[in-house]
This record gives structure tokens, sequence and C-alpha cells, in this order.
């Protein structure tokens, strides 16, 4: 071959790689058709939290437990944490927990007892101080009742309410009730998988764990309010159309919002990571690590129920409609170039979406204003069949 051959070839267009498409989002990953696979993983993982949550339970902090919580200086590395915890069971405390918060010559072992009456307290705190062998004066002694902590208890359950129950009035409003159901399953989902992950591991439950989950709750609706507003965008007009299903819209709206799901997630997920594994893994700084997990395991969890759960569940709840029911099998006939009765009738054509499985009311104006006008009346009213050839024609 030439020279001039080789120039004058024509020039083969590059395929865009995966990275490229997920971009500009153009990816075609089957969320919705492999729906069921998800469900089933979810339902796997959700029952094993839930079997942790019953045979393990929740350790839980100071704050929620009520007790004492000493915090002992541990400058002299030649003295362990098990140490001060052994001389504390002695002088008559029993220890709920204990850990050791910080680094150097700022670390300090952090020991939490139940309640404890006045002399008891003080010689726990005599005897911890000879055994880390520092002045009893260094050491700090926090007193919680249990009836604050009761309190605090019923004030997040109180803050967790109020918010599903807003979440729910504004999907309801902003879009529909099938998404405001979707929405509350995810929620569901991710504050059950998250405390299943947070039981297995151990930590205490703190008020930042609190503020850690109501945190991910916020962030997990956002991703999926984002998502079902391109699902609202793909398929306002599609009744009006014989081009896709609800179905594959609604996958197509989720292609199309995933690369900013995951860049979302990422901008989230990598400082929480970096406080959750250097901060508390390699630095030791215990005070972070119970909002740190929460808001970790939180992100990425949410994130994968806004894509894999919530959008195919909202498909669930339509296909039962009998709207989309029709015009799914409408489009099945045009792809197979079948024609039958249903193919003819415009009934859903005046509607965009169908929120209900109810009669859409302007199909019930129409059908009172036919009888109230009389036969020639209706006639007039009705479209000629040179139009209505026209529109399914459009539709085509």
């Amino acid at each position: 071959m030439s020279t001039q051959q080789k120039q004058t070839s024509p020039r083969k267009d590059k395929t865009p790689s995966i990275w490229s498409r997920l971009y500009r989002g153009e990816t075609d990953f089957q969320f919705v058709a492999n729906r069921n696979r998800f469900y089933l993983a979810s339902a796997i993982v959700l029952g094993a939290c839930v079997l942790v949550m019953v045979v393990k339970g929740f350790v839980l902090g100071i704050d929620f437990a009520g007790g004492n919580q000493y915090n002992v200086p541990a400058g002299n590395p030649d003295v362990t944490i098990t140490e001060v915890e052994d001389a504390a069971e002695e002088a008559g405390a029993e220890v709920a927990s204990a850990q050791t918060a910080g680094s150097g010559d700022g670390a300090s072992f952090v020991i939490r007892t139940g309640d404890l009456d006045e002399d008891t307290t003080q010689a726990v705190r005599t005897a911890m101080a000879e055994a880390a062998d520092v002045n009893a004066d260094q050491i700090s002694v926090s007193e919680v009742s249990a009836t604050w902590g009761a309190s605090v208890s019923r004030q997040a359950l109180v803050a967790l309410a109020v918010f599903l129950v807003l979440v729910s009035i504004f999907i309801w409003v902003r879009f529909e009730r099938r998404m405001a159901v979707a929405a509350l399953a995810a929620l569901g989902h991710d504050l059950l998988l998250t405390a299943g992950i947070y039981s297995l591991v151990g930590f205490e439950i703190t008020p930042s764990t609190m503020v850690g989950m109501l945190t991910i709750l916020g962030y997990s609706l956002y991703d999926t309010v984002v998502v079902f507003d391109k699902v609202q965008e793909n398929t306002a007009n599609l009744l009006q159309t014989r081009n896709q299903t609800f179905a594959e819209g609604v996958n197509d709206a989720v292609n199309q919002t995933l690369m900013r799901s995951i860049n979302t997630s990422l901008i989230g997920v990598l400082p929480v990571g970096a406080l959750l594994f250097i901060g508390v893994g390699m630095l030791g700084v215990g005070t972070l690590k119970d909002l740190a997990l929460v808001l970790f395991v939180g992100i990425i969890v949410g994130t994968y129920s806004s894509i894999f759960l919530a959008s195919p569940l909202v498909v669930d709840m339509a296909e039962r409609s009998a709207v989309y029911k029709r015009h799914h099998k409408k489009v099945e006939n045009k792809r197979a170039g079948r024609r039958d009765a249903s193919d003819d009738d415009d009934d859903d054509d005046a509607l965009p979406t169908a929120k209900t499985d109810e009669l859409p009311i302007e199909l019930l104006e129409e059908s009172t204003a036919g009888a109230s006008a009389g036969a020639s009346a209706g006639a007039s009213s009705r479209p000629s069949g040179g139009s209505r050839a026209q529109r399914r024609k459009k539709r085509r």
C-alpha cells in the first residue's frame, strides 16, 4: 500500500472508554433490570445486621447508660490500660469499657464504670492513680445520671421521627407518593445497615453517633432526590410516546446521574476515611471514632441505596399501575411491529404521568362533559379520525 493510500484511507472512530461514557452519562448499566439481585443482596446483608444487633447488642456510652468516666493520664509507657482497669475493679467498680485516647504525651486512658456512690468514686480514683503512677488530682471524673441519658435518647428519637415526617411530606409534594415511599425505604435500609456495622465493630453509642446518623440520612436523601429529579425529567411525557417503558426511562436517569453520585460520595468518603483510618487508627484519636465510623459507612450505604434500591422500588410500584401496564404493552407492540385494539386507545395520552392507580381526573372530566352535552355535542368534542391518525403517526 502506497503512502498516499495510507493517508487517504478512512480513519476508524475510537470507541469511547467506560470512564468517558460514565463522565458524560452515556453508560447503560442495567440497574433496574437486575433489581431483584440487588434486593436479594440487601436482604441478606440486612438480615445479618439484624442478627448481629440481636445477639451482640450495642455498647451504650456514658451519655446514654449513665455512670462515671475517668480520664487517666497515660504518660508512663510502662503502665498498660489493663493494669488501670484491674485497679478500678479491685476498688469496687464495674468497668463498662476502657480505651486509649490520643497519643504521645497527650495520651490518656478513658475508663467508664456504672453508677458509684461518692466514697467508691474517690476510692476508684485513688486506686487508678496509684496504678498509673500519677497524682489523683490529675484524673478527671465525669458523672452522668441514667435519667439524663434516657432524656437524650428520647430527644434523638423525636428528632428522627420529625425528620422522616418532613422528608415524606416534601418528596410527596415535590415528586409523588411512590417516590416518597421508596425514599423512606432507602433511609430505613441505611439506618439498619449502619447500625448493624456499628454493633459489629463494638464502638460506643454517643451523642456524636446520633449526630452522625442524622447527617448520613440527610446525605442519603440528597443523593436520592437528585436521582428522582432526573427520573421525573425523563418520564415527564412518557405516556405520550412509544419510545421506551417507564423502567427504561428510570434506568436512563440512574445512568445519567451515576457520575454525580460517585463524585459526591468520593468527596465525602475521602476526608472521613482519613479521619477514621489515620486519625483514629494511626494517631489514636479515640474521641472521633464514633462519628467517623458512622459517616464513613453511612455515605457509602446511602449512595448504594439511592442507585440500587430507591429508583428500582419506584419502578416496581409504578408497574402495578394499570396506566403504565397499558403503556408498556403499547411499547412492546410497536417494537414487535404488532397492532391491537390498545394501540388506538388515546385515553392515557392526555397524561404526562400517572401518580395513582385511580382513573385519571382528565378522563373523568371528559366523560362527564360528554354525557351532559348529548350525542351531537359529544361527537363535535371528539377528535376526528384524521387528527387521531396524525397523533398516532407523530408518536411512532
